[in-house]
């Protein structure tokens, strides 16, 4: 349901930690393999272990203490490379000292690939997947196997053998095992590199595997195969695990934070789970999940889905459920202020913080301001700054906070443009003052190559060698036919300028109603529960549609709402959904008095445009006999993602101040609902509530 999951919402589970537990962690990061060619090392994982120990060890809502928090990784002085025999003896040690009641986090970064199965009935598709240890060798004809490779079966026995002594256990996969993908777009060697390995550089037939797994294609509804899958296990104590990528996805590493001169090679993965961590501590797995999800989705990081399992309603780490960390208490020494946070808690150069005498006071009586004049990971340094008529006086209680403001939404979106010297992307740059023009201030170009949130390119080699392909920030093409692009040989530069900067600016709509879904609604009380159901012709009954694995839809299923106001005041529920063709549809919009049930069909799955979507739920605090908030004015057509033809004018700006900045405007579009109801256009809703789908092709 969609209130246990949004981050937005006041938390309410609650779990005590046993007592006198022990927290153990085990970091494995494999970079540089060396039976491999040098062009498949990694420079990311020994970063991403670093990472999570300076979490663990510095910011956890739990205590971990150092001894108990062991790296194997290479090229770190004084630490073990992460080979499969210290994989192995590390595993071993923590099943030894592991009691009922500890909680044990183990995580994997580096490269992972698939083989054939050495149990064919334990794979339902056929194959392993593997991790790939440092000491990685070719695929052994003799044995049936990759030489010193750790595979998933040994994985659930390493973790049925620690929940075995009654330890919880929380396992994190940043790795993928696909053996396929397309880099598009130069954003130079080293920003970008796949944690996925070509089966053929082990001496796996990459043909004979895919035949192998296409024998398993059943109901693509059927949640996907987790790589570790333990859910039939017995074992006394918990287990949650989370998986980057889905067997046929690749996950990436690149050069994080975005923006900070000193950034470096990190698993978007693991970078985006501890940002999510460090924001809210005591968050449940399932948020933390639906979090992820949603900065992959806002920010362009990647085209995975990730997968997350176990016990999902539990608070991370076995800790206590809590709101999430806005201000911490600073130290102050020769006028400058310092707290322990930064970059991964959401924390920029240049921010105003509010100097607070004590946590529980409104912002509002704020002693002053500060400015932060410099922000690391963990840690961020301020200096008082004038600000909203206040300055702070010279003497201070002991024991101040410094607090985030709530800041506005950034609208903006950066866009690296196509290398010159390819037929489109010169007619493109010719005319870049056009686009410009057309876009306004809120789209940002860039050079090829620099840091950006989308990427424009030219693909010599894809169905249209003469199309601007709209790429993630990544770089990557991993389906093209999913992908945005427009032709250029029809067109004159300036009309390929207008066709392009309309395709923008509906991108950037779409984004930014994502971006309004992670501000809205922080710390409100509101007690609605929304629950979306699924109906098909083979299944007539009315199921929900469950948060995890992110479900899959086919064409003609239906979807319906379920929404419950609990709360003692009246609310307006507005649903819309977002298309991977980019379109926003407006479903619904109803007043829900306290104790009223809303349950009506929405929708049925078109056939036109399938991929990544999203179920945006917008829950409205109401005043009595007052209009029903209603948002159909967020609408927009689908966009052609491949527009072969000039594009008209942009719309005209939106009805709200706030949705004028993030670009919407007032357009229809056309549907096949189940039942349908307009109204006037009104303003935004404080709480939007998103919900993760994938629609596929019926089999």
């Amino acid at each position: 349901m969609f209130r246990k999951l949004a981050l937005s919402l006041t938390l309410a589970l609650c779990a005590l930690p046993a007592a006198a537990r022990e927290n153990y962690a085990l970091l494995i990061g494999a970079n540089d393999y060396p039976n491999l060619d040098q062009k498949y090392w990694l420079n990311g994982p020994k970063n991403d272990v670093e990472l999570v120990r300076d979490y663990l060890l510095q910011a956890a809502p739990v205590p971990f203490a150092p001894q108990n928090v062991v790296l194997l990784t290479d090229g770190t002085p004084g630490v073990q490379p992460a080979t499969l025999q210290a994989i192995r003896d590390q595993i071993a040690a923590l099943t030894a000292k592991a009691q009922p009641g500890d909680f044990i986090y183990l995580h994997f970064s580096g490269h992972g690939t698939r083989a054939p199965a050495t149990h064919d009935p334990t794979e339902l598709d056929g194959l392993d997947e593997l991790f790939l240890p440092v000491d990685i060798g070719p695929w052994n004809d003799t044995v049936g196997a990759v030489e010193n490779a750790l595979v998933d079966d040994e994985i659930g026995a390493m973790i049925d053998g620690l929940r075995a002594k009654g330890a919880d256990v929380w396992v994190v996969f940043d790795s993928c095992h696909s053996g396929t993908a397309t880099r598009a777009a130069d954003i130079g060697d080293d920003d970008l590199r796949l944690r996925q390995l070509d089966p053929a550089a082990l001496g796996l037939d990459p043909d004979a595997l895919e035949e192998i797994a296409s024998r398993s294609i059943g109901d693509p509804r059927a949640p996907e195969e987790p790589p570790v899958d333990l859910s039939g296990s017995a074992q006394p104590g918990a287990f949650i695990a989370f998986y980057a990528a889905q067997t046929n996805e690749v996950t990436p590493e690149k050069n994080l934070p975005k923006g900070k001169p000193d950034r470096k090679p990190q698993g978007v993965f693991t970078y985006t789970l501890f940002e999510t961590l460090a924001e809210h501590p005591g968050a449940t797995y399932g948020q933390i999940g639906q979090e992820i999800l949603r900065k992959y989705a806002v920010k362009n990081l990647a085209r995975a889905t990730p997968l997350f399992e176990g016990d999902l309603d539990a608070v991370a780490f076995s800790g206590d459920a809590a709101a999430p960390v806005t201000q911490w208490q600073a130290e102050v020494q020769d006028g400058s202020f310092t707290i322990p946070a930064g970059d991964l808690h959401g924390i920029a150069l240049g921010d105003l913080l509010a100097v607070m005498a004590s946590a529980a006071d409104a912002t509002d009586a704020a002693l002053g301001y500060v400015q932060v004049t410099e922000v690391q990971t963990f840690s961020t340094t301020a200096t008082p700054v004038a600000h909203d008529g206040k300055t702070l006086p010279e003497e201070l209680p002991k024991g101040v906070m410094l607090r985030k403001l709530g800041a506005a939404v950034d609208f903006t979106l950066t866009v690296a443009l196509p290398p010159p010297g390819t037929s489109p992307a010169d007619a493109l740059l010719a005319e870049l003052a056009t686009l410009q023009e057309l876009v306004g201030p809120r789209l940002i170009f860039v050079a090829p190559g620099a840091e950006a949130d989308l990427r424009l390119a030219v693909l010599p080699q894809s169905p249209r060698p003469d199309a601007i392909w709209v790429l993630p920030a990544t770089g990557l093409a991993e389906d093209l036919s999913q992908t945005p692009s427009v032709s250029s040989s029809d067109k004159s530069p300036q009309d390929l300028a207008l066709t392009l900067g309309d395709t923008l600016t509906a991108m950037a709509r779409a984004l930014n109603l994502m971006k309004l879904g992670g501000s809205l609604g922080s710390g409100s009380s509101l007690n609605v529960e929304v629950e979306m159901l699924t109906k098909s012709a083979a299944n007539p009954s009315l199921t929900p549609l469950a948060f995890t694995p992110v479900p899959v839809l086919l064409p003609n299923d239906e979807v319906h709402v379920l929404a419950q106001n609990h709360s003692d005041q009246p609310v307006d529920v507005n649903v819309l959904y977002l298309g991977a063709d980019y379109a926003i549809t407006h479903w619904a919009a109803e007043r829900l008095h306290p104790g009223d049930t809303l349950k009506r069909g929405l929708f049925a799955i078109g056939g036109e445009a399938l991929g990544q979507e999203r179920m945006i739920v917008v829950v409205t605090p109401a005043q009595a006999h007052s209009p029903v908030e209603n948002l159909s004015f967020l609408a927009q057509d689908a966009l052609e993602l491949t527009r072969e033809v000039t594009a008209g004018q942009g719309a005209e700006p939106g009805l709200s101040a706030l949705l004028a900045e993030a670009g919407f405007g007032e357009t229809t579009r056309g549907a096949v609902a189940l039942g349908a109801s307009t109204a006037e256009a009104a303003g935004p809703a404080p709480i939007i509530l998103q919900m993760e789908l994938r629609t596929r092709p019926a089999p």
